[in-house]
């Protein structure tokens, strides 16, 4: 049964990363890359969740699956990596924490019971915070496996040799 389950979300994910991209207006070449990717990504995060990893770290390496994915998707469709991993990122986005957060300011904005308001602020603060490092840790595992396999800024690199000096 658990399985079953983990298979519908990862169809699931694999649907809401399409959208994004029909949204976004990728060539249509690249959609079932685009499934497959945000399938594999959500899945990946979900996954790590189950084995007990937080949500920050699973995002991390969920997006960061996307990342590597979206470069040897790039090469065999010949598109920029961005056109595969943004789509495919955009499903791993936290809404539910950001509207309970957003629910926690509107609350606090109301104040009608001063009693409750430590209770609320505090929750207010973990949800923005949460929802703060998930969207970092997304950002970086997709933009950090780009940098590093980027060709030209392997090629621009000039080094020096051992025992001249520049002045």
């Amino acid at each position: 049964m658990e399985w079953l389950l983990l298979t519908e979300k990862c169809i699931w994910f694999g649907l809401a990363a399409v959208g994004f991209a029909v949204l976004f207006n990728v060539p249509a070449r690249t959609l079932i890359a685009v499934f497959i990717m945000g399938a594999l990504g959500g899945i990946a995060k979900i996954f790590m969740m189950k084995l007990g990893f937080n949500i920050i770290l699973s995002s991390l390496c969920g997006s960061a699956l996307i990342g590597i994915l979206s470069i040897s998707f790039a090469h065999k469709k010949h598109a920029p990596p961005t056109i595969f991993a943004i789509p495919a990122v955009i499903p791993m986005v936290p809404g539910i924490l950001a509207y309970r957060m957003m629910l926690g300011l509107m609350s606090l904005a109301s104040a009608n019971r001063p009693t409750m308001n430590e209770q609320i602020l505090s929750d207010t603060v973990h949800n923005g915070l949460t929802v703060m490092f998930i969207l970092m840790s997304l950002a970086a595992g997709v933009a950090l496996p780009m940098l590093v396999t980027r060709k030209e800024s392997a090629k621009q690199l000039r080094f020096r040799k051992p025992g001249k000096r520049t002045l």
